[in-house]
């Protein structure tokens, strides 16, 4: 039978394996031989802004928080007054074979798409309408479209 043949890539593997294995014995002896200095450096503290730093907090500056105090999640609604969402605004143009149209709002000239699924009543062209909107997937729709 013949000997199984060692290469040079597999003799010089095992040597740096061999030197890995001795670095690593000789950090080991090091941190058992001077523990103080090498645990030091893995403390970091947080100051009072926010950054890391290697010297602690001072312990005057230190701030009670009471568990009751930390809110998790959404806070709770204010009260505030409910603001109409209605808007008026007149039909200025619609294609009843392809179900769309746009609204032009009185007050501010805007444009808002709606789709025949968001009306309530029928309309047709120069009709006085009220709607409110919502966010679509290109912009600002039109929904809930009644004719005044």
């Amino acid at each position: 039978m013949a000997r199984p043949q060692e290469t040079f890539n597999k003799k010089e593997k095992e040597k740096l394996r061999l030197k890995k294995k001795q670095e690593k014995a000789l950090k080991k002896e090091a941190r058992k031989a001077n523990p103080k200095a090498s645990g030091e450096d893995l403390y970091v503290y947080v100051d009072e802004n926010g950054h890391l730093t290697s010297t602690p907090p001072d312990p005057s500056k230190k701030i009670i928080v009471e568990a009751e105090d930390i809110e998790i999640g959404i806070p709770k609604r204010e009260e505030m007054d409910e603001v109409p969402t209605d808007r008026k605004g007149t039909i200025d143009y619609f294609d009843t074979s392809k179900g769309f149209g746009f609204i032009k709002e009185i007050d501010s000239n805007e444009k808002y798409f709606f789709h025949v699924n968001g009306l309530i009543d029928e309309v047709k062209e120069g009709n006085l309408v009220t709607y409110e909107i919502e966010k679509g997937m290109k912009g600002m729709n039109a929904v809930r479209v009644k004719k005044i």
